[in-house]
């Protein structure tokens, strides 16, 4: 017993002079996917490339349905005691992306928002083909999900601002910006963390759990920013709701709902890849 003992002891000697306490699970091996290329003429033919934008289509569709319905029950009740509340618009918005990116991210990765895509691409995730077509069908989903709510309720839609985005009284314009700069950098910051390749090696339910971590950061950028802004964090959300209320107040400061967001997620894409990742400094990549 005590020669097996010294044996066990040794090999753990062994194994804690090879590799550090705490870092086995880091050393497993993984799979950096090549960058995307900017353009992928070929994809233009592949029906998944087809599928990936009508999934994106159908998943903002339902996002604007869900949530811009959700703010047009809040707005419409006399008492906002017996709503769902701030806390409600804001669970509706997160539920709805924990669960729209669980049922698409193996189609499209579930973008749902252009800001998410385009920070993806800076990271040269997907090809530009495929980020231009995801936005413009993200943007034409947002719009028929808004404009599906005014089907329903047109002199609500039109009386309680239509869900859309505009900075709140008491703030200027750049808080506004700022607001959703930081908003939108938490959420995709949140997006390439939990859809990292080293992550996924290490931790195998990583990938079943990711749409949780994102939903959840946008309820709690919701909770920050709804009294600024409304919370845009998401272009497309902001133009489906613009587009189909159309009142002069919704476009004055619709410009921050797209610069913001795209600042946003751009500074993340930097800082996930080039600070987190060091992915420039990595030789032979």
């Amino acid at each position: 017993m005590e020669g097996k003992e010294e044996d066990v002891k040794v090999g753990v000697n062994k194994y804690s002079e090879r590799q550090p306490l705490g870092t086995s699970a880091q050393s497993k091996d993984y799979k950096e996917a090549p960058p995307a290329p900017l353009f992928e003429a070929g994809e233009l033919h592949s029906w998944s490339f087809w599928r990936a934008g009508i999934a994106e289509f159908m998943a903002t569709f339902l996002f604007l349905y869900i949530t811009v319905l959700t703010v047009m029950g809040y707005s419409r009740a006399n008492s906002k005691c017996s709503t769902v509340g701030v806390q409600g618009i804001a669970w509706a918005f997160g539920g709805m992306i924990f669960a729209l990116v669980y049922c698409t991210a193996g189609i499209s990765g579930g973008h749902i928002n252009p800001a998410v895509t385009f920070g993806l691409f800076l990271a040269r995730k997907l090809s530009l083909t495929r980020a231009v077509f995801y936005i413009v069908m993200q943007c034409l989903g947002a719009i028929c999900g808004a404009g599906v709510v005014k089907g329903f309720q047109p002199s609500l839609f039109e009386t309680k601002g239509g869900g859309a985005n505009v900075v709140a009284h008491g703030y200027t314009k750049g808080d506004g910006l700022g607001a959703e700069i930081i908003g939108t950098f938490v959420l995709v910051y949140t997006v390439f963390s939990a859809t990292d390749a080293k992550r996924n090696a290490r931790d195998s339910h990583v990938p079943i759990l990711a749409p949780l971590p994102i939903g959840f950061a946008v309820f709690l950028v919701h909770l920050a920013t709804i009294p600024i802004t409304g919370t845009g964090i998401n272009p497309a959300r902001s133009l489906g709701a613009a587009i189909v209320y159309n009142k002069e107040h919704a476009w004055d400061d619709h410009w921050i709902f797209w610069v913001g967001p795209f600042i946003g997620a751009a500074l993340a894409a930097l800082y996930h890849q080039v600070i987190i990742r060091a992915i420039p400094f990595k030789s032979g990549n």
